[in-house]
């Protein structure tokens, strides 16, 4: 009992701390991108414009392909949750097995069956959420692909400069809150690369817990692409200038 309440702190304490860094920045970058550009702000705007021009197109078929091959790759992460999953829960069964095993590390911090259990069941309930947050951003491109195929024809007569408009951009929102949700599950894999460096040292998972809050935040809004699509077509400047009424998320 005393192990387990001198030891259990620092692991509930590295809990918690995953949580913070992990709920914490979600806040913080979707409060940042409504004030400066980011990758999610800026793609929003691309997603208008392509959804605008695909309403000029007679002929969807590439937009189609696009479409299809971003569901690809949700599909293959949801299905790798499901495989992690299965193999987590495998191990749960075989924590004596993993214990010698890391015992027999030198720089490895000695754990008792009852942390080992522990640290396995928060990599399973992460890539159990992971699992649903793909699968419903799979669900909304099925849901934007439905919009797809209801988009007016560039001669049709009977739908309104509005009704086009007003297509355009909820369609791009219906893409841009499915990306959401992507982005969302890839932020689940990057905080579970962590909660690994749990196993070797509860201090080394503090830092490594920091390290991904950090490599999220530069890539999100210092990274050379975002640079880039900030360039093309001045989209920088869309966001918070002359179009921002239509561009605002």
């Amino acid at each position: 009992m005393v192990e387990l309440t001198a030891v259990g702190l620092l692991n509930f304490a590295g809990l918690l701390w995953l949580i913070v860094c992990w709920v914490g920045y979600a806040k913080f970058a979707h409060y940042r991108a409504k004030r400066s550009a980011s990758l999610s702000s800026v793609l929003h705007v691309h997603r208008i414009n392509w959804m605008r021009r695909m309403l000029k197109r007679e002929i969807r078929v590439g937009d189609a392909a696009l479409l299809a091959n971003i569901e690809r790759n949700v599909n293959f992460f949801a299905s790798s949750c499901v495989l992690i999953t299965a193999g987590l829960l495998t191990a749960m069964t075989a924590t004596d097995k993993i214990q010698a095993m890391l015992g027999s590390i030198s720089f490895v911090a000695p754990d008792s069956l009852i942390q080992i259990e522990f640290k396995l069941l928060v990599l399973i309930a992460i890539f159990i959420y992971s699992y649903f947050t793909f699968t419903w951003s799979m669900r909304q491109f099925g849901f934007a692909s439905v919009l797809f195929g209801a988009a007016p024809s560039p001669d049709d007569d009977t739908v309104t400069a509005n009704d086009r408009r007003s297509m355009a951009i909820y369609s791009a929102k219906v893409i841009d809150q499915a990306s959401r949700s992507y982005n969302n599950g890839l932020r689940a894999y990057y905080f579970s690369m962590a909660v690994l460096s749990w196993f070797i040292s509860p201090w080394l998972f503090f830092v490594a817990t920091a390290l991904v809050t950090a490599v999220l935040y530069q890539r999100e809004f210092l990274s050379k692409s975002l640079q880039a699509m900030k360039m093309a077509e001045n989209v920088g400047e869309k966001i918070f200038n002359d179009d921002k009424d239509l561009y605002r998320q």
